[in-house]
């Protein structure tokens, strides 16, 4: 089937209907194959996200049209205080404009815009169904990246857990865990994380992406800024976003494990489990568990209507999948991340 050429120009992120005509390409894309197991951020979400000032990141949002249609959508975020040669980028197409030669001229796009922005180093995320397994064989997105360069470095798994959880069971888990936890004490909150726990935090936090298992990814350490975390709490404050944390505090009150959920009115059926991350000098005491416990219990007291949890594990996470799996987390689909040098 012959196709008329596919002409890319970036948006502006503030033309609202550009917007949301890449923002209904790319969610359609998405959600081919996975339906309602596909998760997107919402418009209004991604609006905040795109057009608040930022001293972190720099993001960029191209459309490929056909014939004055969209039917293939790019972008870039580049991080601007470390991992500098990097840019963590998406391509998609509409499924009914696939295999006319669309993706491959966007994302030969992509990779020319990344030379010129100065990145070298490529990231994307890639989800597919359960049954295509821990490397995704046979699904066209993957197989599409790697045939163009891109290794598969980590596999990840979705996993959802039905709401509420039974009091009992929570109970039982955190007897469990306080066992091996003396010494440490727990605190909860919604909302911003007070001032004197903001640099421990972030500390924690930052070194997420780099202390957890990593598989064969390539990543430098982030920066660790309280004031990025004020700048990450006020644009989620603009999306509407509600953040639920709880850390354990060793004795000396400093932060020694974290975890966080969201949740947002745009969709009210699921919270997000964001981070959960043990200190290093902390791990054997089962704090993952029992932060875990206090948030899952401070998230039910509100009473936010949500009837799932949904989150990600890396398949060579085995700790966290364990704790995960007691509380009642089910696999639902899998992810994988990818990256290429640039020549």
């Amino acid at each position: 089937m012959t196709s008329n050429p596919l002409e890319i120009s970036e948006i502006d992120l503030f033309d609202d209907d550009a917007l949301a005509r890449c923002y209904d390409a790319h969610a359609l894309a998405e959600r081919e194959g996975l339906g309602d197991l596909a998760t997107i951020w919402t418009l209004p979400e991604l609006k905040v996200a795109l057009r608040e000032p930022s001293r972190t990141r720099e993001q960029h949002l191209y459309v490929g049209t056909v014939d004055g249609s969209v039917v293939a959508t790019g972008a870039h975020v580049l991080p601007l205080q470390d991992n500098l040669d990097s840019a963590t980028f998406s391509v998609n197409v509409v499924p009914d404009a696939r295999r006319r030669g669309h993706g491959t001229a966007m994302l030969a796009f992509i990779e020319q815009r990344a030379r010129e922005l100065g990145r070298s180093r490529l990231e994307t995320g890639i989800s597919w169904t359960d049954e295509h397994g821990s490397d995704g064989a046979g699904w066209p997105g993957r197989e599409f990246a790697l045939a163009r360069g891109y290794r598969l470095t980590l596999g990840d798994v979705q996993r959802e857990l039905s709401l509420p959880v039974a009091d009992d069971l929570l109970a039982e888990l955190a007897a469990e865990a306080e066992e091996k936890h003396a010494g440490y004490r727990l605190m909860s909150w919604v909302g911003a994380v007070p001032e004197q726990l903001a640099l421990g935090y972030e500390t924690l936090s930052s070194s997420l992406m780099t202390e957890a298992p990593m598989g064969e990814s390539e990543r430098e350490p982030e920066v660790a800024d309280v004031a990025n975390l004020r700048e990450r709490e006020a644009v989620a404050e603009k999306q509407g976003r509600t953040v639920v944390c709880t850390v354990a505090l060793d004795s000396d009150g400093e932060v020694a494990a974290y975890t966080d959920l969201a949740y947002t009115p745009h969709e009210s059926g699921k919270a997000y489990q964001w981070g959960t991350l043990v200190r290093t000098a902390d791990r054997g005491h089962r704090l993952g568990m029992a932060v875990k416990v206090a948030n899952l219990r401070l998230l039910q007291s509100l009473g936010i209507g949500a009837d799932r949890v949904v989150t990600w594990n890396a398949e060579v996470n085995s700790h966290m999948i364990g704790v995960n799996e007691r509380l009642g987390f089910e696999p639902v689909a899998r992810a994988g991340e990818f990256q290429k040098r640039l020549s």
